[in-house]
């Protein structure tokens, strides 16, 4: 299986979540794992997503989220699962 952890971050507004998730499930990319919260009017939610349904190349994948992060306005940041694990052993 091919993990990729994906944050989200900004202001806070409705429907972010459902946002995020639809453009995903277009993709055919299952969420595995989610959080998210509230800050001080800020939004964060951090996503383990199953990137093997999708067909597409990483890079495709993270430009594809380009017409949410500029319709939020939010940042988004995807990164393998398999990088994120290794960075944090060191």
């Amino acid at each position: 299986m091919t993990k990729a952890l994906i944050s989200v971050t900004g202001l806070d507004a409705t429907g972010i979540i459902a946002k995020v998730a639809t453009k995903l499930s277009e993709m055919n990319i299952n969420i595995l794992d989610i959080t998210q919260t509230i800050l001080g009017g800020y939004f964060t939610m951090m996503m383990v997503v199953d990137l093997d349904g999708a067909h597409r190349k990483f890079a495709e994948i993270d430009s594809e989220l380009d017409s949410v992060r500029q319709e939020l306005n939010m940042t988004i940041h995807m990164q393998r699962m398999d990088i994120f694990d290794a960075m944090h052993r060191v």
